[in-house]
């Protein structure tokens, strides 16, 4: 019996190299294509990020220039510093030009915009996935809900039946 209550806590647990997850992104959004990017950080920046002080709930990508921008994410400034610190500065999001590229034309058709997703470690290095997506209308967040109730209550179901 403690092999499976210790195989459930590892399947609940959160991956080592995600930093912060933009869960609402996926219920406001249908997401079409996904896009990984560099940042460009501060020293600061990235030493605030290794304690697990950043936030892109309320982030959003700005195309301007043929370059990409993430404004809005929260950085928690260091507290023994004697410089000045922005936490909410813009920060360029790194990616190569045929993507840039990509991103720039489909989010010029009419109801597609580029939102910041998942900010992850990758080989030492910090990640931040952007994806490109379609707002959902009010009826399809309904149904997105309705489904997630539906699993929620057969899965709910199936281990009640398991245990009798």
């Amino acid at each position: 019996m403690k092999v499976k209550v210790e195989a459930v806590a590892k399947k609940n647990k959160k991956s080592d190299n995600t930093i912060s997850e933009n869960r609402k992104a996926r219920f406001d959004y249908e997401i079409s294509k996904k896009f990984e990017a560099g940042l460009s950080l501060l020293g600061w920046e990235t030493k605030s990020i290794r304690e697990n002080n950043a936030q892109i709930a309320e982030a959003y990508t700005l195309l301007k220039d043929s370059e990409a921008y993430l404004i809005g994410s929260y950085i928690d400034p260091l507290k023994n510093s004697n410089q000045e610190m922005d936490p909410t500065r813009s920060r360029k999001l790194l990616l190569n030009r045929k993507e840039l590229n990509e991103i720039i034309k489909s989010t010029s058709q009419k109801g597609n915009t580029c939102i910041p997703t998942k900010l992850y470690w990758k080989n030492g290095l910090i990640k931040c996935e952007i994806a490109l997506a379609i707002g959902k209308k009010s009826q399809d967040k309904r149904n997105s809900i309705k489904s997630r109730d539906w699993e929620r209550q057969k899965a709910q179901e199936l281990r009640e039946r398991n245990k009798n």
